[in-house]
């Protein structure tokens, strides 16, 4: 039986939760091609990126929200980060009080001095973390991490948090703020890592537009610079970026990648205000 046309073969898939955006755009580079998703698993996203320019970063970006989508494409590994040094900090200032922007700076400060994979944030509970004067402490079942420079998100999100009664009484970290598709989804439940993922992905695209909108004249450059660099950045990179820069490793996975960036950023000049360049 033949293949429907692309226009209507797409229109039959369903927009995968949360990589909306992405999807759509995916969807329009392929019908560009004349391309349906039976031909697109056939053929792999190398068309596509022809076509569009794509950089590797994006090429696995879209492998992965085509595989949330249902199609059989091969999986395509997440590049090394480049720069390999980068000024995370702008993701760890707190800009004001909306509770999904908090909760994810409080994120990037601990993941700064604890860069564990999505899975062990979205498992990190309350009694794990302990604010003193000066740090926070992070005790997990692998031992103790101390973070320094995360007192402020941590205690702008403590402190939000403890207006609503739900999120207030929630054991985690990092919980739900809205009830998502699940039957078992409710407020101050436990976030999925594709929820987290998603939610790094606004946060890193919101940051780069408020350095764009804020920059002094002088500064410009730096924060086109850096705008750019957080509009694709994942977590998997921030983590790997926290790690080249100095961070005590939570578990040996990434190490790998980690090393090289070290390696590479050694032998790479470093831009004003950037790790090792200041």
């Amino acid at each position: 039986m033949p293949s429907p046309p692309p226009v209507r073969a797409w229109r039959r898939l369903t927009e995968p939760e949360g990589y909306e955006p992405q999807w759509r755009r995916l969807v329009d580079a392929a019908l560009e091609l004349g391309i349906g998703p039976d031909e697109l698993a056939d053929t792999g996203l190398d068309p596509l990126a022809a076509a569009r320019g794509w950089k590797p970063a994006t090429v696995a970006l879209y492998s992965k929200v085509a595989r949330y989508g249902g199609l059989a494409l091969s999986r395509v590994p997440t590049p090394e980060p480049d720069p390999p040094a980068l000024d995370l900090r702008p993701l760890t200032q707190v800009r004001g009080e909306d509770p999904e922007h908090l909760r994810t700076v409080a994120w990037c400060a601990l993941a700064l001095a604890w860069p564990a994979p999505v899975a062990q944030f979205r498992s990190l509970r309350r009694e794990q973390v302990h604010a003193t004067a000066r740090r926070l402490l992070l005790r997990t079942d692998d031992g103790e991490w101390t973070v320094p420079g995360a007192l402020t998100a941590w205690n702008a999100w403590e402190d939000v948090r403890s207006r609503f009664p739900v999120l207030a009484d929630s054991a985690w970290v990092l919980p739900a703020l809205r009830r998502g598709p699940g039957l078992d989804s409710r407020i101050g439940g436990r976030l999925s890592n594709q929820a987290l993922q998603v939610t790094f992905l606004k946060h890193a695209r919101r940051t780069a537009q408020h350095l764009r909108a804020t920059a002094a004249p002088s500064k410009q450059e730096h924060a086109e610079e850096l705008a750019l660099a957080y509009r694709d950045l994942s977590y998997d990179s921030f983590r790997r970026l926290a790690l080249a820069a100095g961070a005590q490793p939570v578990s040996a996975r990434g190490m790998v990648r980690a090393a090289r960036s070290v390696a590479r950023a050694s032998r790479t000049p470093h831009l004003p205000g950037r790790p090792g360049g200041r």
